[in-house]
């Protein structure tokens, strides 16, 4: 359910950018999304469609950009993407893993008509 305030705060960041920019209408919005985030793509969608209509935004395609999870090995510094779960290094076996990116979520930006 955290979906819905996540897309209201979308819909406000890109309503607002957008009339500054003197937008008539958003096309599209690009998002930002780590594999390890808790973002359902299909739930953002949803709310989307809902909440946009009668908005500067009404109509507008989401884009999803999903990331991998990138590790950097702490043993020896090797960095490497997720596969499928959580494994040791591929190069030392080692369990000392930090997590590089894979967490994040962003609107990256948005496509207007002037």
């Amino acid at each position: 359910m955290h979906e819905l305030s996540v897309t209201e705060n979308i819909l406000s960041l890109a309503s607002d950018h957008a009339q500054k920019s003197g937008a008539t209408r958003v096309t599209a919005i690009n998002l930002v999304i780590g594999q390890l985030s808790s973002i359902v793509d299909d739930s953002v969608q949803f709310y989307w469609d809902l909440i946009s209509e009668n908005t500067i935004c009404a109509g507008s395609i989401l884009n999803f950009n999903r990331t991998p999870a990138i590790f950097r090995c702490l043993a020896c510094q090797h960095e490497f993407s997720l596969e499928a779960r959580l494994s040791p290094c591929p190069s030392c076996g080692s369990i000392r893993n930090q997590l590089i990116s894979g967490e994040e979520f962003y609107l990256d930006s948005i496509e207007i008509e002037k």
